[in-house]
């Protein structure tokens, strides 16, 4: 699908830690903008070279060829789900918190001003790369919206954020308030997930949270929307207030 035609189209922004985290968290979300025709793009902030790489570190691969096997795989991954994808090689484990690095992420946000942004949740005991993502998008998100800050384009917007869910959500401080159908891409997301070989152990699990939140999700949807008995879902917390005229 080409994504980038239809100018006036929505737009999904997923700023992501590294490499996987993207199709693990979000890639039904994803996969749904796509499907939708709006424009939906990944920033990558590191390939994930270092802390989530272990099994090409033992097969004996070296730096370089590891990073070119993530990059590689995230972008067969952005594909199968549709999206454009962008890679800032900002190091991981620790992934740094600079000035420059929100900088770059400013002009990201200016560049394809997003109407929806998609993040890590702001704590994760097991990763400290996660919430610095998320700090440098909420950051960065900050002052793409202030007029006076030096960078090309025009003033952001609000795009609400939603949080992803992390890999362990009770430790995180996750309590999702929004509850994603994604039952018509999942086929989509798990061949995604299956693009990504260097995180094999994440597949299943990662299907089968999909499973668990489908049953969440029709359980908090009503007996009258007829979901089918194999619903899958995501789950995500909106961090801004809904702005509406009628509450549903």
């Amino acid at each position: 699908m080409d994504t980038t035609t239809n100018a006036s189209a929505r737009s999904l922004l997923v700023i992501s830690a590294h490499a996987g985290d993207f199709v693990w968290r979000a890639g039904g979300a994803i996969a749904l903008a796509a499907e939708r025709g709006e424009r939906a793009k990944v920033l990558c902030l590191s390939y994930g070279e270092r802390g989530e790489s272990a099994r090409a570190w033992r097969e004996g691969r070296g730096l370089d060829e590891i990073k070119a096997l993530r990059r590689a795989e995230a972008e067969s991954a952005a594909a199968a789900l549709g999206a454009e994808i962008e890679f800032l090689d900002a190091g991981d484990y620790p992934l740094r918190e600079t000035p420059e690095l929100v900088d770059r992420i400013v002009r990201v946000y200016r560049a394809f001003d997003p109407d929806v942004v998609l993040t890590h949740t702001l704590t994760d005991p097991y990763n400290g790369d996660h919430p610095a993502a998320a700090r440098m998008a909420l950051q960065a998100r900050v002052l793409a919206q202030a007029i006076g800050y030096d960078a090309p384009g025009e003033p952001l917007g609000a795009p609400p954020v939603f949080f992803f869910e992390p890999h362990q959500p009770e430790q995180c401080d996750f309590r999702p308030d929004v509850l994603l159908d994604i039952t018509s891409v999942f086929d989509r997301k798990r061949a995604a997930m299956e693009c990504l070989p260097a995180q094999q152990h994440m597949w299943d699990y990662y299907t089968d949270l999909a499973r668990r939140r489908g049953v969440q999700l029709k359980r908090n949807a009503g007996p009258n929307l007829g979901l089918p008995h194999a619903t899958m879902g995501e789950a995500f917390v909106r961090l801004y207030p809904q702005v509406t005229g009628e509450l549903s």
